[in-house]
């Protein structure tokens, strides 16, 4: 069965970093597109970016975009979320997801807070 497994939130501060972490398993990783999503508080899920299976398209949003990067190592199925200079706004849930086979899958999220 389809796996996600998320790791490597915690409590940043201002300006400082996090790498996040999605371990996949059951199903054709290095041919799958892949996905970070947030949800914040209050607010709904949103998508925060995204990479090819070959990793030669990665689109991201406006709100990060040039403090996060995607990237995945498809020896290893996992895909990462480097997260640079962290603002306050970017607490929130982070979820790794996938579409396979017609179905969605969502792994457990794991918290990131930025606060001094």
């Amino acid at each position: 069965q389809v796996q996600l497994v998320e790791s490597g939130g915690g409590l940043a501060q201002p300006g400082g970093s996090l790498r996040l972490s999605c371990a996949a398993s059951g199903f054709p990783f290095s041919i799958t597109r892949m996905s970070w999503y947030r949800q914040a508080p209050g607010k709904e899920r949103e998508l925060v970016a995204y990479i090819s299976s070959s990793g030669g398209i990665r689109n991201y949003a406006d709100s990060v975009q040039g403090r996060f990067t995607i990237s995945r190592d498809n020896a290893k199925n996992t895909v990462y979320l480097q997260m640079n200079s962290l603002k306050p706004e970017d607490t929130a849930v982070y979820y790794c997801k996938v579409d396979y086979q017609t179905r969605t899958y969502w792994g457990q999220g794991t918290q990131v807070t930025v606060s001094s």
